[in-house]
């Protein structure tokens, strides 16, 4: 049986964990993850003798925190994500308890999650996406002009896959050379389309789309612009093994991601002069936060460049 301070503890968690699933309706992994972190957490008070939230001090919380990142005999030690979720967990359970008149303070607040590494996003060079369009291209016949006009679109606008595969005819206007993306939200926007891209567009509507069109049983429903072979809709999955396919022949396979050519795309419009809002206006972001992680790839280019090129760079 559990010693009385850990049951105590205990029924606060359970009382915690039901207003989640509940009142807030999270789902069962949230939950799940939610319950083995708290577990681990009354584990650690007991370990500590504390016999109750009420005994709970700031310190013992960023002590929870500190073993998370440490491990012991028991634990390997958890990623920075891990722990921030688990202190994500304990926050609210003091939380909980507080709102609940259960404790009269709530010591978690000052401890903040730790900060993920932020993972820069992976851009190819202007000659890798050019080999990897060439050989999407280099499949015969209709689905070899589709995968080149997909490919070309994913760069020459920086959609994501979701959203190229989302798109209908009369999304491009081939006349303004625009296409109408829907974001995040369905939020809407207008990003130009570039001349490669275009033409790309154009001989895929007038000699493959017909053919993947007539595969299908009475047309394609809603008019969508990429269909795959059976004349329906192309999906993200399908979209994303025709850039894997492509990244296979091209040799590029290791540096390749659904979002290699949205990164790509960003990265070399500041590399060649943009504005970061106008990236960001043409990312779809919410937020110029989001664009500016891009700025840190180019500084890094920056450094290569002048590290490779200036006299007395380097000593």
């Amino acid at each position: 049986m559990s010693a009385p301070t850990t049951s105590a503890v205990d029924r606060v968690v359970t009382g915690y964990l039901d207003h989640l699933t509940v009142e807030r309706g999270l789902a069962a992994n949230t939950i799940s993850s939610y319950r083995r972190d708290l577990r681990r957490y009354t584990e650690f008070l007991d370990a500590a003798g504390v016999r109750g939230l009420g005994e709970v001090a700031e310190s013992d919380v960023a002590g929870f925190l500190a073993a998370l990142r440490q491990g012991d005999d028991d634990h390997p030690p958890l990623s920075a994500t891990s722990a921030a979720r688990a202190v994500v967990a304990v926050r609210g359970l003091h939380r909980f308890a507080l709102l609940d008149g259960l404790v009269p303070d709530d010591v978690a607040h000052e401890v903040r999650p730790p900060s993920p590494a932020r993972r820069l996003p992976k851009a190819i060079p202007v000659e890798s996406v050019v080999a990897l369009i060439e050989a999407a291209g280099a499949l015969e016949g209709p689905r070899g002009l589709r995968d080149r006009a997909l490919l070309e679109l994913l760069y020459g606008t920086g959609a994501r896959i979701s959203e190229a595969v989302g798109l209908a005819v009369d999304d491009l206007d081939r006349g303004q050379s625009v296409v109408r993306l829907a974001g995040k939200g369905g939020k809407q926007r207008i990003v130009p389309v570039g001349s490669y891209a275009l033409r790309a567009v154009e001989d895929y509507l007038v000699r493959a789309r017909p053919a993947l069109a007539a595969a299908g049983r009475g047309g394609v429903r809603g008019g969508a612009l990429f269909l795959n072979a059976r004349g329906g809709s192309l999906s993200r999955q399908s979209a994303w093994a025709i850039l894997r396919t492509a990244a296979e022949r091209a040799g590029l396979t290791a540096e390749v991601s659904p979002h290699t050519l949205r990164h790509s795309f960003a990265t070399h419009l500041l590399d060649g002069g943009a504005d970061v809002r106008v990236v960001q206006e043409l990312l779809g972001h919410a937020s110029v936060t989001t664009t500016q992680v891009y700025t840190l790839v180019t500084v890094d280019r920056l450094r290569e460049v002048y590290a490779s090129s200036h006299p007395r760079a380097l000593t």
